[in-house]
C-alpha cells in the first residue's frame, strides 16, 4: 500500500463518483457516521486496497473528496466508521468495504463469505455480536465510469398510452436460447438489441418493452447454497448500475455502454424501454442479512425501522426490509436514480414494484405522500410513463385504483376477472363488462382515463398463459421449498387434465382458451401488457413462482414456439393498432352520439335485445355481446369534427354450449363481416357476411368479432 498523491476537498454534489474529464469527485451521504475512508483498488488485484484515503471534508452530512489523478475504470468502495448499536438502528462496521449507493457500475457479483455479515455467524447474540473480519476480497467494487456516449440524435418515441402495447420480458431469458442470435451475446443487453430480436418485436407490433429488473442485484446466499439463483432480480443493491451479469463485454463499466446502445437501437425501431424498478427494499435483507452498502453506510438514514426496537426492520415487502421514502436521504436516492435513468440512460418509463410500500406515511398507505408529491412536480420524472404495481404485503396495501392522476396501474382486478370469466365462474357479467371497457369503477371518479389501467392476463409472477389453461395446481417442486411457495389461488383451469396430455379435445380447448384470453386482452380498453413467450405458448411446467430458475424453465424456448398462436397474436395486435375503437382515450357514454343517433356502446342478449338491469344480475349467464360504435370516437380540430372508425360487434360465449346470437337491428348496421373467431383460429380475415337481425352460431368458450364499415 502506498500513500496517494494530490488530494483536494471536492464537492458534496453530485453524490457518487463523478469523472469531469480530469479527475474524479467522490461524495457519500452518511449522516450518522463519525468517519469515512475511500478505498481504491487495482483491477489486477481487487482483494485489497491500493490506497486508503481518509475523507476529512463534510458538507450537509455529505463526505467528499476530489482526486485529480483518478480515472474511469477505477475500482473503489468505502469503509464507514460510527457506532455499532443495532438496538438504536446503527450498524457501522469499518471492517466492511461498502458499495457506493450511487455507483454507476459494479465490477462483479458477491462471493458469499462470513465476512459479508456485520455480526458473527452462529453467535448466540446473533446480530448484536460484532464481526471484525475484512470482507474486501469478497465484495464487488464500485466502478468509476466515463459517462460520454454518442447517442447520435436519439429521440424517445413518446408513444401515448392509448397507442401503447407493452411486452414484459427478461433480458437474459428472451435471447438465451435463441438460435438466430450469436451465442456470445445471448442473454445480454447486446442480444436484446440484436436485429433479430428487434425485428421480432416490431413484427409482433409491440410499442414498449418492459424489462424485469436490470439494476444490479444480490444473488441470495440461501439460493446459491441450493444451486439456484435470484433469476428475477427483485433484490436491488445498485440503483444506478445496470447489472454486470447481462453484459457481453469483459471491460470494467462495459455494461453501461451496452445498455445505452440497447436503448438507442430500440428507439430507432420506435420501441420504448420501460424498467421494472425495485425502490421499496434493498438486497440486504432483515436484521440477519449481510452488510453490503446502505446498512453499513447509514442504516437509520435509509430503512424503516421498528420504532419500539430499532434493531428490527419494518417489512412491507416480504424481503426483510423496506426503504423509508419519508426520509430525505432515501427519497433523494430514489429521485436521483429515476432522473439518472431518464437523462443519462434515456429510458422511457418505470414500473414500480410493490409501489404501495413507497406510499406509506408511517404505517398507512397515503397516496398524497411525499413520494408522489415530489414525482408530480418533477419536470423530468413526471413526463415519462409511471406504472404502479399497486399493492404490497402490508395491511391496507392493496391499492388498485387509488393511485393519483399521472400514474397507470397494473390492474390486478382485470386479471382476476378475466381468468374467472373464461374458466366459467358465475355472476361475472357486470364486472367483465366493466373491465372490458376500462374499469371505470376504479378510475373514472379521479378524472383518470381508461389508459390508467394496464390490463394483463399473466405476468412474470404466476402461471404463463399456457400453464394457466393446463394446470389447476402449482408445481413448484424445483424451487426447493416443498411446493409451499407461490400463489395457491391462481384462478386457472386445466381444461380436463393436469399438465401435458395427448387428448386432442383437451389440447384444442386449451388452444381456444389461449386465443380467448389474448383476444379479450387486446380488444379491451386500457393499455395491454403481454408477457414474453405467451404468444408462443411458453410453459414453466406448472411452476408459478420461477423466481429462482435461471434455466430452461424460465428462458424462452424458441425451438418449441407455437407458430400458430404467434401468427394469431401478431394479427390480433395489428387489428388493435389499426382500429382506434379498441384504444379509446375517453370513456364510453352509453348514450346516443350527438348528431348521429346511435349509442357509442350497447350490450345485447343472444336474442338480439338490449340487456336490462335484470339480465346483468343473472348469476348463471356466461355470455353477452357488445356493440362498439366507431362513429365519433372523440373530437379534434378547431371545428370539433368527428374521428371515424368501423363499428364492431363482439360476442363472448364463456359457457360450455354453443349459442345462436341474433345481430342487432339495422340502426346499428345492416351488413356485418365476421373477421375473428377464436374457435377457428382466424383473425382479421373475412370469414362470412351477415345481415342485421340474422343469427350467427357462436361455439362454446369462444369469441366472435364482426365488423361494420364506416357509415
Amino acid at each position: 500500500m502506498t500513500k496517494s498523491p494530490a488530494i483536494y476537498p471536492g464537492k458534496p454534489y453530485p453524490l457518487g463518483a463523478t469523472w469531469d474529464g480530469e479527475g474524479v469527485n467522490f461524495a457519500l451521504y452518511a449522516e450518522n457516521a463519525t468517519g469515512v475512508e475511500l478505498c481504491l483498488f487495482d483491477a489486477e488485484d481487487s482483494q485489497r486496497e491500493s490506497h486508503i484515503i481518509l475523507i476529512s471534508e463534510r458538507t450537509h452530512q455529505v463526505w467528499h473528496v476530489y482526486l485529480p489523478w483518478a480515472k474511469p475504470g477505477q475500482l473503489y468502495g468505502y469503509r464507514v466508521h460510527g457506532p455499532f448499536d443495532p438496538q438504536n438502528g446503527h450498524r457501522f462496521n469499518p471492517n466492511k468495504v461498502l458499495i457506493d449507493p450511487y455507483a454507476k457500475a459494479i465490477s462483479g457479483t458477491i462471493q458469499w463469505h462470513e465476512s459479508m455479515f456485520g455480526y458473527e455467524m452462529n453467535h448466540p447474540d446473533e446480530d448484536l455480536s460484532f464481526n471484525d473480519k475484512d470482507n474486501a476480497p469478497y465484495i464487488p467494487k464500485s466502478v468509476v465510469i466515463d459517462p460520454y456516449f454518442d447517442w447520435d440524435g436519439d429521440k424517445p418515441p413518446r408513444t401515448p398510452y392509448h397507442k401503447s402495447i407493452i411486452y414484459e420480458t427478461h433480458v437474459k431469458g428472451f435471447t438465451k436460447l435463441h438460435p438466430a442470435i450469436p451465442e456470445e451475446v445471448r442473454g445480454t443487453y447486446a442480444g436484446l438489441a440484436n436485429p433479430v430480436s428487434i425485428q421480432y418485436l416490431t413484427s409482433l407490433g409491440i410499442t414498449a418493452i418492459e424489462l424485469m429488473p436490470v439494476h444490479h442485484f444480490v444473488n441470495d446466499s440461501i439460493l446459491q447454497d441450493k444451486g439456484l439463483s435470484n433469476y428475477w432480480g427483485y433484490n436491488t443493491l445498485g440503483f444506478f448500475a445496470p447489472d454486470v451479469r447481462y453484459s457481453s463485454g469483459g471491460v470494467l463499466g462495459e455494461q453501461v455502454y451496452e445498455f445505452k446502445n440497447m436503448v438507442k437501437e430500440f428507439h430507432k425501431a420506435g420501441i420504448e424501454v420501460i424498467l421494472d424498478v425495485v425502490y421499496n427494499h434493498t438486497g440486504e435483507g432483515n436484521h440477519l442479512g449481510p452488510t453490503l452498502s446502505f446498512r453499513g453506510i447509514d442504516n437509520a438514514a435509509y430503512y424503516r425501522l421498528v420504532q419500539e426496537d430499532k434493531r428490527y426492520y419494518m417489512d412491507y415487502t416480504g424481503t426483510g426490509n423496506t426503504l423509508n421514502a419519508m426520509l430525505p436521504s432515501a427519497l433523494r436516492l430514489i429521485m436521483d436514480s429515476l432522473r439518472y435513468w431518464i437523462l443519462e440512460m434515456h429510458v422511457d418509463g418505470f414500473r414500480f414494484d410493490l409501489a404501495s410500500a413507497l406510499a406509506r406515511e408511517l404505517h398507512d398507505v397515503d397516496r398524497l405522500g411525499s413520494f408522489f408529491d415530489i414525482i408530480h412536480q418533477d419536470p423530468v420524472i413526471s413526463q415519462v410513463k409511471l406504472i404502479a404495481e399497486p399493492w404490497d404485503i402490508g395491511e391496507g396495501g392493496y391499492q388498485v385504483g387509488k393511485f393519483p392522476p399521472g400514474w397507470t396501474e397494473w390492474n390486478g382486478k382485470y386479471r382476476d376477472c378475466m381468468r374467472d370469466f373464461w374458466r366459467g365462474e358465475h355472476a361475472m357479467l357486470p364486472e367483465f363488462a366493466n373491465r372490458l371497457t376500462g374499469s371505470s369503477d376504479l378510475y373514472f371518479d379521479d378524472y383518470r382515463r381508461p389508459t390508467a389501467s394496464v390490463n394483463f392476463i399473466t405476468a412474470h409472477d404466476g402461471f404463463t398463459l399456457h400453464d394457466l389453461v393446463s394446470y389447476n395446481e402449482k408445481h413448484n417442486w424445483d424451487n426447493g421449498e416443498e411446493n409451499n411457495d407461490g400463489e395457491d389461488h391462481n384462478r386457472s383451469w386445466n381444461c380436463g387434465a393436469e399438465g401435458p396430455t395427448d387428448n386432442k379435445e383437451i389440447i384444442n380447448l386449451r388452444n381456444r382458451q389461449k386465443r380467448n384470453f389474448l383476444t379479450t386482452l387486446f380488444l379491451s380498453q386500457g393499455v395491454p401488457m403481454l408477457v414474453a413467450g405467451d404468444e408462443i405458448s411458453r410453459t414453466q411446467n406448472g411452476n408459478n413462482n420461477a423466481y429462482c430458475q435461471d434455466n430452461e424453465i424460465s428462458w424462452l424456448n424458441w425451438d418449441k414456439a407455437d407458430t400458430d398462436l404467434l401468427h394469431f397474436t401478431r394479427k390480433l395486435i395489428h387489428l388493435r393498432r389499426n382500429h382506434p375503437i379498441f384504444r379509446r382515450r375517453r370513456w364510453f357514454q352509453g348514450q346516443p352520439i350527438k348528431g348521429i343517433g346511435v349509442e357509442d356502446i350497447a350490450w345485447f342478449l343472444p336474442d338480439g335485445s338490449e340487456m336490462s338491469e335484470e339480465h346483468w344480475n343473472q348469476d348463471y349467464a356466461k355470455s353477452l355481446a357488445v356493440y362498439l360504435s366507431g362513429v365519433g370516437l372523440h373530437s379534434k380540430g378547431p371545428k370539433g369534427e368527428h374521428v371515424f372508425d368501423d363499428s364492431f360487434f363482439i360476442i363472448f360465449n364463456a359457457s360450455d354450449i354453443p349459442l345462436d346470437f341474433k345481430l342487432p337491428v339495422k340502426k346499428y348496421g345492416d351488413k356485418w363481416t365476421k373477421i375473428l373467431d377464436t374457435s377457428e383460429n382466424v383473425v382479421d380475415e373475412p370469414i362470412a357476411v351477415y345481415k342485421d337481425e340474422e343469427s350467427i352460431r357462436v361455439d362454446s368458450r369462444s369469441i366472435v368479432l364482426l365488423q361494420h364499415p364506416i357509415i
